[in-house]
């Protein structure tokens, strides 16, 4: 079979591999559509930790169950499946205590174990979900929109509560909508015109600002009066993260969403007088992921608009260098598999 592995920062080839055969617990999928993340790009400019080439990328995947062996999950042949990357040990005191997204021996697709940009792959059938609901775009996206949900979920967020989304990538487009529909009046921030007036259009915002001039005013502007009670970082960027801590109102609650490789130093005068809560926010769920499905079936997420590019295995290679380019408006590229 055919992938597409990364050799090193800014180097793809395909390969020739073996196809893989089916075991006990586990389902062979042939792969349909791969959604292209922030990990990967980071990856491809040899900036994402955890990270070791060479790797075949790929983790926001669906595909068709085309091998499969009984289970009690309900899955069978011909299947449409999402599929949850993260591969937990089920052993370990965060696995027994049900946070398997920050299992100490997880091993992410297309991170620490080769990913989906291939023909087919194996996975465990525990992390598969039928998707024969939705399109294969939807079942693809499921992962990125899960991340938002997830951070959502984790900082115990209530209706009404005023939600600052600094960065207006897939990953904050995820939390902003999962903040939504839980009530939150929500504002996105950005320095991108365009990404901005897509937030607004996507994921419903009440209210978009830049980071240039004087926030807490236009801050406070938007949140009659006040700051906001939660703020969710998904810039992946150090300075971003450090100014959180100036944004947040007094007893608010701040989530890292993104990741950067580096320090993060916050003033602690700061951080007692507002007796903040800073959360780090990994991954998500299996749950997570349930949640994002049904608000796909149920209509509340508009998938076709967030999927703005998508190019064929055969083109992958060529095209990755142009979704780095600001300037081609790229908010979810796909790989499709035919």
């Amino acid at each position: 079979m055919r992938a597409i592995r990364c050799e090193s920062p800014g180097v793809f080839t395909f390969v020739e591999e073996q196809k893989p055969e089916v075991q006990q617990g586990e389902a062979i999928i042939r792969v349909k559509r791969v959604g292209i993340c922030g990990t990967d790009l980071h990856a491809y400019r040899g900036r994402q930790p955890f990270f070791s080439y060479p790797r075949i990328l790929g983790h926001e995947l669906s595909g068709v169950i085309e091998e499969i062996g009984a289970n009690d999950s309900g899955l069978a042949v011909g299947d449409h499946v999402c599929v949850v990357p993260y591969l937990h040990c089920g052993e370990c005191g965060a696995c027994l205590r049900g946070k398997t997204n920050c299992c100490t021996n997880i091993q992410v697709m297309g991170v620490h174990t080769d990913g989906g940009m291939r023909e087919w792959i194996r996975v465990p059938i525990s992390h598969l979900i039928v998707a024969n609901e939705i399109s294969l775009e939807g079942a693809a996206i499921v992962e990125c929109l899960s991340i938002g949900a997830h951070a959502v979920r984790r900082s115990q967020l209530s209706a009404q509560e005023n939600v600052l989304v600094i960065g207006a990538g897939p990953i904050g487009l995820g939390v902003m909508k999962a903040a939504g529909l839980k009530g939150a009046k929500v504002a996105a921030m950005d320095l991108d015109p365009h990404r901005l007036d897509f937030c607004r259009e996507w994921a419903g915002v009440d209210g978009v600002l830049t980071s240039d001039g004087d926030v807490d005013a236009k801050l406070r502007e938007l949140f009659d009066g006040e700051l906001p009670d939660v703020i969710y970082d998904a810039t992946g960027n150090k300075l971003s993260m450090e100014k959180t801590f100036q944004y947040a109102t007094h007893g608010g609650r701040i989530i890292y969403v993104g990741l950067v490789r580096d320090d993060i130093v916050f003033q602690d005068p700061l951080f007692h007088a507002k007796e903040l809560t800073l959360y780090a926010s990994r991954n998500a769920t299996k749950e997570d992921f349930e949640v994002v499905m049904s608000a796909m079936k149920d209509g509340l997420v508009d998938v076709e608009p967030f999927v703005t590019h998508q190019v064929s295995f055969d083109q992958m290679i060529g095209e990755f260098e142009s979704w780095l380019d600001p300037s081609n408006r790229v908010i979810k590229a796909m790989v499709v598999l035919d």
